[in-house]
C-alpha cells in the first residue's frame, strides 16, 4: 500500500487459494479510511490464519478539502490550514507573550528597584527604593497603564527571539555532530553535554539578535514620561549612535547561556508532569546565581551610565549599595517565575488544544465531502 500524491492504492499479490472480503474498501478512485480488510481460503469459509495486510490512513484529497462557505460556517477549522510546525512555532509565541504580558508589572517593579541608584544618584540622597514603595510610585504616579509601560518591545521580542533560538539550536547541534564525527568515533546523537552547548550558544545568538529591543524596554520602563518605542529608538541614535542598542551585551551573554543550556536538552522535557515543577526549580537556580549579572546588565543600559565594563559596573555597584545592591529587584523577579512559568505552559496547552480541535473539524468536514462525493452516481 503507497501513499501517492493524489490518493492512496493499495496493491497485492495473488495467493493461491485465497480470496479477499474487501467490503468494499476498495473503489476505483479511493480507498477508504480505516477500511477493514477479511482473507477466507477459496474452499471453505474458515478465516485464512496466514494472510496479512498494511494500511495508513491518509489525509484527505484537495478535492474533499472544505470550500471557503463551510470555513466560514466552521472558522475553526481555518487553523487547520497552517502548517503542524508552524502551528506549534506560534503556539509558543502565545504562550511566551501571555506569560510576559501578565508578568509585566513585577518586571517593571524589578527594573526600578535595579536601577534606582543610578537614575536618581545626583536628585537624592536615597539610594534604594523598596518593592512596596515602587508599587505605590508606578501607581500615584502613572497609573494602572504605568505597571505595563515598556512591555510592547518584550512582547515582539518573543517570536524572533524563539525563532532564532530553535534555528540557531539546529545548527549548533549540526555543527557538533560533524566535528565530533570527524575528530572521533561515528556517531548519530550528541551527548548531554553537546546538548547543553548547543543550546547555550543558541541563547547567546537569539540574545544577540534581538538584544536591540531588550535595551529599548528597559528605557522606555525607567525613563520619565510617555514616549513611544519609535521616538525612544531615535532619540537613542541621535543621541548615543547605534552602539547604545548593544549596552550591556557583555553580561548578557554572559548571563544568559545558563538559563538556556538547562531548558534545552529535549530528553528531559518529555513528562508534562514535571515540566512546571521542572521549569520553576530551574529558573530559580539560574536566576540565584546569575542575577547579579543581571543587575548589572540593566544598569550599564541606561543613558549616561557610569559603567563601561562589567568589572567597573560590579565594583561600582558594591562600592555605592554593598553586595545586596547586585541583588536589588530580587523579589519581585522571583515572585514571577511561578507565574511565568504556569501561565506559559498553560497558554501553550490551550492552544495546542485548539490547533488539535480545528484538525479535528477540518478532518469531519473533509469526511462529509468524501461521502456526498461517493454517493454520486
Amino acid at each position: 500500500m503507497t501513499d501517492t500524491t493524489n490518493k492512496t492504492v493499495a496493491t497485492w499479490r495473488n495467493i493461491p487459494n485465497l480470496t479477499t472480503i474487501s467490503d468494499d474498501a476498495v473503489s476505483p478512485n479511493h480507498l477508504f479510511n480505516n477500511s477493514t480488510f477479511t482473507f477466507t481460503d477459496a474452499t471453505t469459509t474458515i478465516p485464512s490464519k496466514f494472510a496479512t495486510v498494511s494500511a495508513s490512513q491518509t489525509k484527505p484529497n484537495n478535492e474533499f478539502a472544505p470550500t471557503p462557505a463551510q470555513l466560514l460556517n466552521h472558522p475553526i477549522a481555518v487553523v487547520a490550514l497552517v502548517p503542524k510546525d508552524a502551528a506549534l512555532f506560534l503556539a509558543g509565541a502565545v504562550a511566551g507573550a501571555a506569560a510576559k504580558t501578565v508578568t509585566a508589572p513585577l518586571d517593571r517593579i524589578k527594573l526600578l528597584m535595579q536601577t534606582h541608584g543610578v537614575r536618581i544618584r545626583q536628585e537624592s540622597a536615597k539610594k534604594t527604593i523598596g518593592f512596596i514603595e515602587a508599587i505605590s510610585m508606578i501607581g500615584k504616579e502613572e497609573g494602572i497603564r504605568g505597571y505595563w509601560k515598556g512591555n510592547l518591545p518584550q512582547v515582539i521580542r518573543v517570536i524572533p527571539y524563539s525563532a532564532v533560538q530553535l534555528f540557531a539550536y539546529e545548527i549548533y547541534k549540526l555543527y557538533f555532530l560533524i566535528f565530533r564525527k570527524y575528530s572521533r568515533e561515528k556517531i548519530d546523537e550528541l551527548s548531554v553535554v553537546g546538548r547543553l552547548a548547543a543550546g547555550a550558544f543558541a541563547g547567546m545568538t537569539s540574545t544577540f539578535v534581538t538584544y536591540p529591543l531588550d535595551v529599548l524596554r528597559l528605557r522606555l520602563a525607567v525613563e520619565p514620561g510617555c514616549r513611544t518605542m519609535t521616538e525612544v529608538a531615535l532619540s537613542m541614535v541621535r543621541e548615543e549612535g547605534f552602539a547604545s542598542f548593544y549596552y550591556g551585551l557583555g553580561p548578557s551573554l554572559i548571563g544568559i547561556a545558563p538559563y538556556i543550556a538547562k531548558s534545552l536538552p529535549e530528553k528531559y522535557q518529555k513528562r508534562t508532569e514535571t515540566s512546571l515543577v521542572t521549569a520553576v526549580l530551574s529558573a530559580s537556580l539560574a536566576t540565584l546565581t546569575c542575577y547579579p549579572l543581571d543587575t548589572v546588565r540593566r544598569q550599564m543600559q541606561l543613558n549616561g551610565t557610569p559603567y563601561k565594563t562589567v568589572l567597573d559596573a560590579i565594583s561600582g555597584i558594591v562600592a555605592q549599595d554593598g553586595v545586596i545592591g547586585l541583588y536589588r529587584g530580587f523579589v519581585p523577579n522571583a515572585l514571577k517565575n511561578l507565574p511565568n512559568s504556569s501561565i506559559r505552559l498553560t497558554t501553550y496547552d490551550i492552544v495546542k488544544r485548539l490547533i488539535a480541535a480545528s484538525e479535528k473539524e477540518f478532518q469531519t468536514i473533509a469526511e462529509e465531502n468524501r461521502n456526498k462525493l461517493t454517493k454520486c452516481p
